[in-house]
């Protein structure tokens, strides 16, 4: 691609592959090449770009999937399909399903905790939907909980004024009884739902400030993470937070940034887009490693889908590049995933895919075994059918596996 700077990309590479409506008429597809260097990281050798240095870091702990595909061309329904396995949204998120597959390991947090941050400049217009993180059809027990990235983090949560932790408990006892007695009369599983939420929200008023108390994390630590760790609703500080989630028995923690959509600004916002996220991920990668946590804890990073290897704008001065599904890169670490390694290849043009495809529906089967699940066992009868998180679809990638 560097060689061939600025030419079409062939029609024999690009055949009836389906673009977004910003480029699929277009007239010309001149290459752009990556816009910073490509380097070899770690004892294995990997190729990751320079703009991702602390990812680099843990190469020989990663394996990079380079032949992620989708359907999906534009953002909410990229999202929803790999959150839920389907392009429509209403059906349970993927944390959801493990939730209600796997239970809750703590008693005083969610089993499914959410987290959003976004690029400094708030240069994209992304929105992050309730149904991202949503139940679907499964009772509502097992929809994420989101933590505000400003004010406070669970809405709610404290006492009124006036109000003792001792009065909350007789009021909930009155009304945890009151429901009780709904669901014994009428069986509605949400109330069963609302009574578990009461009694979660209680015990959270004592949790969530331990969890977010930094006090007692090493300067190294903090460091590591880079210099944003601190500032509340940033991508570092939800890094940090969601380790402190894990280590206390949270099973699913959803981290989504915004700002990953270079139409216009790309030799500017992307370089901005990998500074805010890559030493921060790196770090959460190490931290759980140094804390003997990254065996049994998937982490997983990536999008919906990835950008176009040709340029977007001028044909002769391109600025920008659109959304692309044929071809993209993942990475995952710790849970079973043999580390060091590449899966995965494309052409020469990074548009088709000659070894190893691995599509949505194959690594949400993927990291549902991993984390112990049959993803074809595991199901919930809705409106006549069984439905499950991969639909009818799915296999497992056993070579990306220890």
């Amino acid at each position: 691609m560097e060689k061939m700077a600025g030419q079409d990309i062939p029609d024999s590479v690009r055949g009836t592959t389906r673009l977004s409506t910003m480029t699929a008429g277009s007239k010309r597809w001149p290459i752009v090449p990556g816009i910073k260097p490509f380097q070899r990281y770690g004892r294995c050798g990997t190729e990751i770009s320079s703009m991702l240095p602390g990812i680099g870091s843990i190469a020989d702990d990663i394996c990079v999937v380079r032949s992620m595909n989708t359907e999906a061309v534009n953002h909410a329904p990229g999202v929803t399909f790999f959150m839920t396995g389907s392009q429509v949204p209403g059906r349970p998120s993927m944390g959801s399903w493990l939730s209600y597959g796997l239970g809750c390991e703590s008693q005083d947090l969610p089993a499914f905790v959410v987290m959003t941050s976004s690029d400094r400049g708030k240069t994209c217009g992304q929105l992050f939907f309730d149904y991202y993180w949503g139940a679907g059809f499964l009772p509502s027990r097992y929809q994420g909980v989101r933590f505000r990235n400003t004010g406070e983090p669970v809405p709610y949560l404290d006492n009124p004024a006036g109000v003792s932790r001792e009065a909350r408990r007789l009021l909930l006892d009155d009304i945890n009884a009151l429901n009780a007695e709904h669901l014994a009369d009428y069986g509605d599983p949400e109330t069963d739902t609302r009574i578990a939420q009461y009694e979660m929200a209680f015990r959270m008023q004592a949790s969530v400030p331990d969890l977010l108390d930094f006090s007692n994390e090493p300067k190294s630590v903090l460091e590591m993470y880079g210099p944003d760790v601190l500032t509340k609703g940033s991508y570092a500080n939800n890094c940090l937070i969601a380790r402190r989630l894990l280590e206390r028995g949270v099973r699913f923690v959803q981290l989504m940034h915004s700002g990953w959509d270079q139409h216009g600004n790309l030799f500017t916002q992307l370089e901005e887009q990998c500074r805010d996220t890559d030493l921060p991920s790196a770090a959460l990668v190490k931290d759980l490693k140094q804390r003997g946590l990254l065996d049994d804890t998937l982490v997983t990073w990536g999008g919906e889908f990835g950008r176009t290897p040709f340029g977007q704008g001028d044909p002769a001065k391109p600025n920008g590049r659109d959304h692309f599904g044929r071809a993209y890169s993942w990475w995952l670490a710790g849970g079973g995933v043999k580390p060091g390694t590449v899966w995965g290849e494309t052409d020469d043009f990074a548009w088709n895919i000659v070894k190893d495809p691995v599509h949505v529906h194959d690594m949400q089967a993927t990291i549902m075994h991993l984390c112990g699940i049959n993803h074809e066992a595991l199901t919930f009868r809705y409106q006549g059918r069984q439905f499950r998180l991969t639909d009818v679809h799915g296999s497992v990638v056993r070579g990306m596996l220890v």
